[in-house]
């Protein structure tokens, strides 16, 4: 991938991803590009999250705690949650509560689970990370014909409280018919074994059919989990048969790292107990051309979801 800077920020040239990184990702599902955004950038970036967790407002605030479903408890899905479409808002470490008293058992910039999610349309810091024309040749190398900016998203992963991601696949919380999500992650600090990295099922997104999808409640009282009833797969994709077992491969990264990650990927992080912590940066692009229904848990803003290849002209 050819590279050029603007204004601080390490950008693919028109040609986008070489063959060699398109087939990569083609085979293992997810791409892992070095060195994406410049040092000078990531660090400004890093600053600015700090800012963000240091100055929000305590009082008053909403205490939504980013359950993601595990050991039997319900994933978030509150009014503060499914109205953050538009807005940029602040989700709490499950952990960070004293489990006896409910209250808030650390400093209030260690206690964030993940910040979101319209940081692209808001904060000019990560729309500039965002709308670009770098991602813009990406997009078009995956084959893009409208993709759109749903989601964008920090993720703290706070030392000693991180807590586990399971095992899950980005297209069954954002749902086209057929599928069509793929993540942008961006490390902002280096990202490892100890602190929580990802780790992906290699080949997944060509065995594992997406089996649930992450929406609205009928009443309008929170999500759930419902069946997928459309396509299961992409459109272009050459299906295998499952596995009995996926084995995970770590994704240890240094900040500044870019990893593409495709829908259907089964992919996984573990618990920081560390006392370092793994902030990182993502966004999720959806082709514009395809049904994204009202079931989903994200709904648009009132002028729709962001286009990437207009963003950057």
């Amino acid at each position: 991938m050819s590279t050029r800077q603007t204004n601080g920020i390490s950008r693919c040239e028109p040609a986008g991803l070489t063959p060699e990184q398109l087939l990569s990702y083609q085979e293992n599902g997810y791409l892992i590009i070095p060195n994406a955004i410049d040092a000078e950038t990531t660090a400004s970036l890093l600053a600015e999250v700090n800012q963000m967790l240091h100055t929000f407002p305590l009082d008053q605030h909403p205490m939504t705690k980013f359950t993601n479903g595990e050991n039997g408890k319900d994933h978030v899905g509150d009014e503060y949650f499914l109205t953050s479409h538009d807005k940029i808002r602040f989700f709490f470490e499950e952990d960070a509560f004293d489990p006896a008293t409910g209250a808030l058992a650390k400093p209030k910039q260690h206690a964030i689970n993940k910040i979101g999610h319209y940081l692209h349309a808001l904060n000019p810091a990560f729309r500039d990370v965002t709308l670009n024309l770098g991602n813009e040749s990406i997009a078009r190398s995956l084959g893009f014909k409208d993709p759109r900016v749903l989601q964008s998203m920090i993720i703290c992963k706070q030392p000693e409280i991180g807590a586990r991601v399971p095992p899950h696949q980005d297209s069954t919380f954002l749902y086209t018919n057929p599928p069509s999500a793929v993540g942008f992650w961006i490390a902002l600090e280096d990202a490892t074994a100890e602190n929580g990295c990802l780790s992906f099922a290699k080949g997944s997104h060509r065995r594992t059919p997406l089996k649930s999808r992450f929406i609205r409640r009928q009443d309008e009282k929170g999500t759930e989990f419902a069946e997928v009833d459309g396509a299961r797969f992409p459109s272009v994709l050459e299906v295998e048969e499952p596995a009995d077992e996926e084995e995970y491969t770590l994704g240890e990264v240094k900040a500044g790292t870019l990893v593409l990650i495709h829908g259907n990927l089964l992919h996984k992080s573990e618990k920081n107990l560390s006392g370092k912590s793994r902030f990182i940066y993502t966004f999720h692009v959806i082709e514009g051309l395809l049904q994204y229904d009202v079931k989903n848990w994200l709904q648009p803003p009132k002028d729709g979801f962001t286009r990437l290849y207009q963003a950057s002209a």
